[in-house]
């Protein structure tokens, strides 16, 4: 729901009675992951998008319905061998599907409203609903946020049903999914451990967009700024150099630093989700800032450059004391073999390789290949070290 809440959240303002339809579970082939979502209002208006156009019409009847009778529900949705153009997915997979009414005055609204307002304003913010347990739980959720350590910030999820941990246990969990700005399932059990009678529940985590860094204000900057923007990332430029430098020659990116690489490294905030492209190829500017980047918790590190380029600056960064470890989290010279040319061609191979690392990718081809075609959410620990199979199974840890 929160990939729609620009739009959700002004219904919301507006007073307008909605359905939201959300993929709460995949498996096999699928077009659309987790927390994918279509909604319907009262005058029939749709926005989203579950299947990419396998199943959005009975999708949309579904929430037609939630609206007339307030029911939530939970579809399945999969490929019918008897009729290929049923409501169905040809590619093969299976999606369930949770449709949940927002209407003036469902206990569910507020929640709902929490949650779109935070996603909407750019804020972190995780929403947990319960997709598998007991019938009268189907749908209820609780809203956190990063600051909020001690209770969720909206919730309708009281039951008698449910015990005191229960609550503490979900916070918790998303919490640590929103930590990671991951989405997925976790579950607890009604007393809120990870035993007993278990109730299942979405997590979808809103984040502000993924930074990335380019040093190096050069023709396959620009490109990879282009490039990195329609992606969603949020792109920082840097260069000493003020003539380079400049917002005419960036006018896609969010910010221009005039500054030497690795000390504005040093005073600026990243992450596990931010990357890292060097296209220097200058030692003087290459050397100190991989030694610095090559230390941090981020999600890549780039470098532009030949394979002599990469070997003389791997023997400095070496001198420079960083372990085989550090330097084996380097990927240099920077992105796939596409057999680039131009300054745009090159970004789409930097760019390649920075999704394949951020989804546990191959990179390789998909014609004639055993890989997935599409990923689970869950993956190996990325270069900054997070595990987020283990940030899912992790027991609570108390907020």
């Amino acid at each position: 729901m929160l990939d729609i809440a620009a739009e959700l959240h002004r219904w919301a303002v507006q007073g307008r009675e909605f359905a939201v339809a959300t993929v709460v579970s995949v498996t096999g082939s699928a077009p659309r992951q987790p927390g994918a979502a279509l909604a319907v209002d009262r005058t029939g208006e749709a926005v989203g998008s579950v299947s990419g156009g396998c199943v959005e019409g009975a999708v949309y009847e579904l929430c037609r319905q939630a609206l007339d009778d307030g029911a939530t529900v939970r579809e399945r949705f999969g490929f019918s061998d008897e009729d290929a153009f049923a409501a169905g997915l040809t590619c093969g997979g299976t999606i369930e599907v949770l449709v949940v009414p927002v209407r003036a005055g469902d206990p569910g609204r507020p929640v709902a409203a929490a949650a779109l307002a935070a996603a909407a304003a750019g804020r972190p913010a995780a929403l947990a609903r319960v997709t598998h347990g007991p019938d009268e739980l189907l749908g209820r959720g609780l809203v956190v946020d990063a600051a909020q350590h001690n209770a969720p910030l909206c919730s309708d999820m009281d039951d008698p049903s449910l015990q005191d941990g229960f609550h503490r246990a979900v916070a918790a969990h998303a919490r640590a999914m929103l930590a990671a700005g991951r989405s997925g399932p976790v579950t607890v059990g009604a007393d809120g451990s990870l035993c007993g009678r278990p109730v299942t529940l979405l997590v979808e985590s809103s984040v502000p967009p993924p930074r990335m860094i380019v040093f190096g204000a050069v023709d396959f900057a620009s490109a990879l700024t282009r490039a990195a923007a329609f992606l969603g990332y949020r792109v920082t430029v840097c260069d000493a150099r003020p003539v380079f430098a400049t917002a005419a020659r960036f006018p896609e990116a969010d910010e221009i630093v005039v500054d030497w690489p690795h000390r504005y490294l040093a005073t600026t905030e990243v992450d596990a989700r931010t990357a890292l492209c060097v296209l220097t190829h200058d030692p003087k500017f290459d050397v100190p800032l991989l030694k610095a980047a090559l230390r941090l918790p981020v999600g890549y590190v780039g470098a532009m450059g030949s394979r002599r380029t990469h070997r003389d600056r791997e023997a400095a960064l070496r001198e420079e004391g960083l372990t085989a470890r550090e330097l084996g989290r380097l990927h240099s010279p920077i992105g796939l073999d596409l057999g680039a040319r131009t300054p745009e061609e090159t970004a789409l191979s930097i760019m390649a390789e920075i999704v394949a690392e951020r989804h546990g990718g191959s990179g390789t081809r998909l014609t004639g290949a055993r890989t997935p075609i599409h990923h689970e959410q869950g993956r190996p620990p990325n270069a900054a070290g997070v595990d987020i199979a283990a940030v899912n199974a992790r027991p609570p840890s108390g907020g």
